[in-house]
């Protein structure tokens, strides 16, 4: 008996998708490869002096006015991460150590009255990146991140980020959103002198 046309296998519209899923995947991944090379080229050139970030614990567990142990370990972990991040967008980070003994004799932050600025124009730095994690308790706390203009002194960037529970994973989870969704989306640029 000769095959009629429709006693053949049936073609669905989903079988027909396939190839255009297929492609629309391809190109999804090329644009956002473009994208990541295009935040490089435009950060690229820029440096930044990315301070160390304060502790700021308004818990009852506050009273001593230090972040214990583990918390130290974590605050160091984001500003090292964050430093990461920064230079995988094309950021050179510059090295504070020559500002440490300026930074230990001041009593608060760099970040107050503008001695960040002051620093990280004395290191050569286009950006200064201050922050602070503040403790609200051991399951609320937030992570803030601002990113001002050396020269002027230009808020640039700043973001916030609520993290639930006091732990490596989600400190890490906090910063890693912060940097992708807060710090530099879209691309961050030098305002024009």
């Amino acid at each position: 008996m000769p095959m009629r046309p429709h006693d053949g296998p049936t073609v669905t519209s989903r079988d027909r998708a396939r190839p255009a899923m297929g492609r629309c995947a391809l190109l999804a991944s090329l644009f956002a490869g473009l994208a990541l090379l295009s935040n490089a080229a435009v950060a690229e050139g820029i440096r930044a002096a990315v301070f160390d970030l304060d502790f700021v614990d308004t818990s009852q567990e506050g009273a001593s006015g230090k972040a214990r142990e583990d918390e130290a370990v974590r605050l160091a972990m984001v500003g090292d991460t964050l430093r990461r991040m920064l230079a995988e967008r094309g950021i050179t980070i510059v090295d504070i150590t020559p500002s440490r003994a300026k930074i230990s004799r001041l009593r608060r932050s760099p970040a107050v009255n503008g001695c960040d600025l002051d620093l990280a124009r004395e290191l050569g730095a286009d950006l200064a990146v201050t922050g602070f994690v503040q403790k609200v308790s051991n399951l609320i706390l937030n992570i803030n991140v601002i990113i001002r203009a050396a020269r002027d002194g230009q808020a640039l960037r700043g973001g916030s980020v609520d993290i639930r529970g006091n732990t490596d994973e989600s400190w890490g989870r906090g910063n890693s959103y912060l940097v992708r969704n807060r710090l530099f989306d879209p691309p961050l640029q030098l305002p024009a002198p």
